[in-house]
């Protein structure tokens, strides 16, 4: 398995338009951000989970040639903002395109890509077939995905467990069983905001007492923003086994550490 990080950033990125924050001014690669998303690959097949509207600059900047399905945690625009772009992978693959969500999700993606799913589409829309998923596990083609609840404010969101590899982001709250659902993972990916406490998601302490709880062999923060500070001086105060993850970086496994 490999993991790719193709974004780590919150709805704005990093930088954040028109700011002049050390944050945003900082020469370090590692402290650009685009919205957050990340890749799979495993038994041959190429997985994303979310596309948001950096989708098109991800997929370019990592020389994506295949894609076999998308997971969408939630219909946020900096998750789904992107999805057209899969128009490229139809031409190139010539298939429709596999996309993996809630029902809830699936609707937000029809209404804002309305023009995939007329009766008499347009020339060159994207193809797109949605699969609706609920809390049980499920498959794409033969890849267990176990689905895990978690509450972004008020909104029901899904993270996902492949194999030892376990995804959250945007998460405020995880209940007990869910955190259960976690356990023994060897990667844990879990968004990290900012330090201040924020109502929608967690903030690196909180997200650190999760990470914590669950006991996985490394963990990663995600979705940060500009407001939690330089990566060279976040990631001096982190645990050995916590990193704040960045844009490019990637994880093989099982090979160790």
């Amino acid at each position: 398995m490999r993991i790719t990080f193709l974004g780590t950033g919150t709805s704005q990125g990093v930088p954040v338009i028109a700011c002049n924050c050390d944050v945003c001014q900082s020469k370090d690669s590692r402290d650009k951000r685009l919205r957050s998303s990340v890749m799979v690959e495993v038994s041959g097949k190429t997985l994303v989970i979310d596309t948001g509207p950096d989708f098109r600059q991800q997929m370019l900047r990592q020389n994506v040639k295949n894609l076999n399905a998308v997971l969408f945690t939630h219909g946020h625009k900096d998750h789904i903002g992107g999805l057209d772009d899969v128009r490229a992978f139809n031409y190139i693959q010539k298939r429709a395109m596999d996309v993996f969500a809630r029902k809830e999700v699936n609707a937000d993606v029809e209404r804002e890509f309305s023009y995939a799913f007329t009766d008499e589409k347009y020339p060159g829309v994207p193809e797109i077939v949605l699969h609706e998923i609920y809390t049980e596990p499920f498959l794409v083609d033969d890849i267990l995905i176990i689905p895990i609840e978690v509450r972004h404010f008020e909104l029901l969101i899904l993270g996902y467990r492949i194999n030892d590899f376990v995804y959250i982001t945007d998460a405020s709250k995880i209940a007990a069983e869910e955190l259960d659902k976690m356990r023994n993972a060897r990667i844990l990916v879990i968004n990290g905001l900012r330090k201040k406490s924020h109502y929608s998601h967690f903030n690196l302490e909180e997200a650190l007492q999760v990470i914590n709880n669950v006991r996985p062999q490394q963990a990663y923060i995600t979705h940060i923003s500009h407001q939690m500070g330089l990566q060279r001086e976040v990631q001096a105060e982190l645990p050995e086994n916590v990193f704040l993850a960045f844009d490019g970086l990637k994880l093989d496994f099982p090979d160790p550490f």
